[in-house]
């Protein structure tokens, strides 16, 4: 259905295939995404955006490296967290990534919603998101730039949906940026010193500052786990997943290893 190659805008492209019903231009990367309506589907088309935008955080060849890094990570891993990717498309203005379209909100503005939810409804989502992490970590890919804005909440359907991984990277590697992308609430000392070792502790880190932001009170037993990952650490993202799904399992079976 997606042609390999185009030589008109991403834009253009768009509106002959179907309708644009949405349009995200606001992120500091410069990129802007559609939401196309088609005869018969939805889909969440990503592009690198305006080659000359000036105002953009990144340059327009960062961009276009970004956006290639998270088709490898697409090819890499299957999950149901991830929406597929159904086509790359080369244009004018760099990769166009075609992706199913996925209902929700994001879960910064929906923070307190989310919250709110029932504690084991919480749990599950982020069931779901270790469970994603499990196979991105198997994979040797690394955490980079998770936060909020990362996930999608389907309310309706109780299904989380993960997106705008461009910045994880293959395999541990040295912050030379002193600051890292990210929002601070999540990120993992490490992403903030020049110099310092980024690899699956970092990712354990992240993913339990996520249950801390999100868990107004966990369980004991899971208390304990987040704790040892954001101060003394786990070694490895696979250990602390596994002491993750041992304390889920000690209290109680609604409690244990779900994903949607």
């Amino acid at each position: 259905m997606f042609p390999g190659e185009i030589d008109v805008p991403p834009a253009t492209y768009l509106e002959q295939l179907g309708t644009i019903f949405t349009r995200f231009a606001t992120q500091d990367s410069g990129n802007i995404s559609y939401g196309v309506q088609t005869a018969d589907s939805r889909y969440f088309v990503k592009t690198a955006g305006d080659p000359t935008d000036p105002q953009a955080f990144l340059d327009f060849d960062g961009r276009v490296t970004l956006l290639r890094n998270t088709v490898e990570l697409a090819h890499s891993v299957n999950h149901p967290a991830l929406p597929t990717l159904h086509a790359v498309i080369e244009s004018p203005a760099g990769p166009v990534l075609v992706y199913d379209w996925r209902d929700g909100d994001l879960l910064g503005p929906a923070r307190d919603r989310f919250k709110a939810l029932p504690s084991q409804e919480i749990l599950t989502a982020l069931n779901t998101l270790y469970d994603l992490h499990a196979a991105l970590d198997a994979a040797g890919w690394v955490e980079g730039d998770f936060y909020h804005s990362s996930m999608l909440y389907d309310f309706t359907m109780q299904r989380l949906t993960v997106i705008d991984l461009d910045s994880y990277h293959r395999g541990p590697f040295v912050n030379t940026m002193g600051r890292m992308f990210g929002s601070s609430r999540y990120m993992a000392p490490e992403e903030h010193v020049l110099g310092a070792p980024i690899d699956t502790q970092t990712t354990a880190y992240v993913m339990a500052r996520t249950a801390q932001i999100f868990l107004t009170t966990p369980p004991d037993p899971l208390q304990a786990v987040l704790t040892q990952a954001t101060t003394t650490r786990f070694p490895t993202y696979q250990a602390f997943h596994d002491a993750w799904l041992t304390a889920s399992s000690t209290i109680g079976d609604n409690l244990a290893n779900r994903s949607t």
